[in-house]
């Protein structure tokens, strides 16, 4: 437990990011089941706008420092590779 005034303000403070984390780790992964969903469903057009909607959303989770960079590089590139083969399995 806490004892001196600063290190309760320390722990008040780390609580409140963690909140803010979660949030915004959740968010990101709405964001990529969407994306998800419509390579599943085979929708070559809603999985584009998902994934276009889903690429900003992880790079800003990148800047907030919630994910890193490589991992967030990765997910997109693995995502993108998955996008673009909807269209080609389909047809």
């Amino acid at each position: 437990m806490a004892n001196t005034p600063s290190a309760k303000k320390a722990t008040r403070k780390i609580a409140r990011r963690t909140e803010m984390n979660k949030n915004r780790r959740s968010r990101v992964r709405s964001f990529l089941r969407k994306v998800e969903e419509a390579i599943l469903t085979g929708d070559k057009d809603a999985a584009q706008s998902a994934f276009k909607a889903a690429e900003p959303e992880l790079m800003r989770a990148v800047s907030r420092g919630v994910v890193h960079k490589n991992t967030a590089s990765r997910k997109i590139s693995r995502l993108a590779g998955r996008v673009k083969q909807v269209g080609a399995t389909a047809s």
